[in-house]
């Protein structure tokens, strides 16, 4: 039984490492589909804003990690 809760912890674990990175991937999306949608900014900039945006938060969550 200790094995599976094991088990579960570290799957668990894989999708929900580092709440920040979440939580700023989601801001992030919501700040951009807002400015596609309310200030008409063109899809491909959006886009384009998504991949930086999503690059930015992924290597300031690495460096958090690694000073840890």
């Amino acid at each position: 039984m200790n094995i599976i809760r094991i088990a579960l912890s570290e799957l668990i674990g894989m999708f929900i490492d580092d709440g920040s990175l979440a939580a700023f991937s989601l801001i992030l999306v919501i700040v951009v589909a807002g400015a596609v949608k309310l200030l008409a900014l063109p899809p491909l900039i959006g886009g384009l804003l998504l991949l930086l945006g999503c690059l930015a938060i992924l290597l300031y969550s690495v460096r958090r990690a690694v000073k840890r």
